[in-house]
């Protein structure tokens, strides 16, 4: 492999993470002018029904599922049910019972949860570089935020457990489901786990869509929810799955840092809000922390390909 095709091979990865923050970044906005006409648990199952669907329409071929081992076949549902189902309805439900500071603040445990679960499976290792890369950024985020205006009340309190919760069902998933991603593929993986999904959410979706007033839900709401299931969730999922054949469990987290500057990213251009100094600091330190977890040496790098060349580790 000459230099030039090399650097662009481990180029990608990153920069397949840097869009799926842009698209899960944009969620939040999106989604929020959807739920002016229905509620979260509508949305959710609309979202994952939806996506269940397009990833159907873009695989076709989903007997390979059936040629599964079983303990592939209940990892794949385990996934689902993290990583998917679990990670979504607690999102939103913890999301309506706290403030969007404390869910900013809060999801900087994911970089987190993720390296020591994935220490545990193996994938990573403990260093004193990557834990200072996590926490550098987690910085950058908390600084971003201002935790001088988070709400610690009491009437916060089951939102915010439900937030790490969710924060630690998908840094489960994010270590458990590399392996299947790199046994089976990103696309075939990513349709089996949204489609055993739908198991659930379909049958939320029916009990859920039949109290709304869907007359009322206008044309330009339909097609913003037809944008949430196609990018912030089909393409944003596929190359997450995508970029965890190729790069730890911990690195696909740290960029989950990026998301709240995109929503920052967002605000001057949806809310008319300025950008500040405050910004940019959290901004430099943030990309900073991503700099110091995802920077390799190359002779290092050689050594973990020769020792396991499925994935790529650092």
């Amino acid at each position: 492999m000459t230099p030039v095709k090399e650097s662009s091979d481990s180029l990608r990865p990153h920069l397949a993470l840097i869009a799926v923050q842009v698209l899960f970044g944009s969620w939040p906005v999106l989604g929020k002018v959807v739920l002016r006409s229905m509620s979260p648990s509508s949305l959710v199952s609309l979202r994952l029904t939806g996506a269940a669907l397009a990833f159907t329409l873009l695989q076709r071929k989903l007997t390979p599922l059936f040629k599964m081992p079983v303990r592939d076949i209940l990892l794949l549902a385990l996934c689902s049910m993290l990583g998917v189902v679990g990670n979504q309805f607690l999102y939103v439900k913890g999301l309506s019972l706290t403030t969007a500071i404390n869910s900013a603040l809060l999801s900087t445990t994911i970089p987190v949860f993720t390296l020591f679960v994935s220490i545990l499976f193996r994938h990573d290792r403990l260093s004193l570089r990557r834990l200072f890369g996590i926490l550098l950024a987690a910085g950058g985020v908390v600084y971003l935020v201002n935790p001088a205006h988070a709400d610690i009340s009491m009437q916060t309190t089951a939102g915010n457990m439900l937030l790490v919760s969710n924060s630690l069902l998908y840094a489960i998933y994010i270590v458990i489901s590399k392996s299947l991603f790199e046994r089976y593929g990103a696309l075939n993986v990513i349709t089996w786990i949204f489609l055993v999904g739908s198991l659930v959410t379909i049958p939320v979706g029916i009990y859920s869509l039949r109290k709304e007033n869907i007359g009322a839900v206008t044309a330009g709401v339909w097609l913003m929810i037809a944008v949430i299931i196609i990018f912030p969730t089909v393409v944003a999922y596929y190359l997450n799955g995508w970029a965890l054949t190729k790069v730890p469990p911990s690195t696909v987290a740290i960029y989950i840092y990026l998301q709240p500057l995109v929503a920052f990213g967002f605000a001057p251009l949806l809310l008319g809000e300025a950008f500040n100094s405050r910004t940019i600091i959290a901004a430099l330190l943030i990309f900073a922390g991503v700099a110091v977890v995802t920077k390799r040496g190359r002779s290092r790098a050689i050594q973990e390909i020769s020792e396991h060349p499925d994935a790529l580790a650092h």
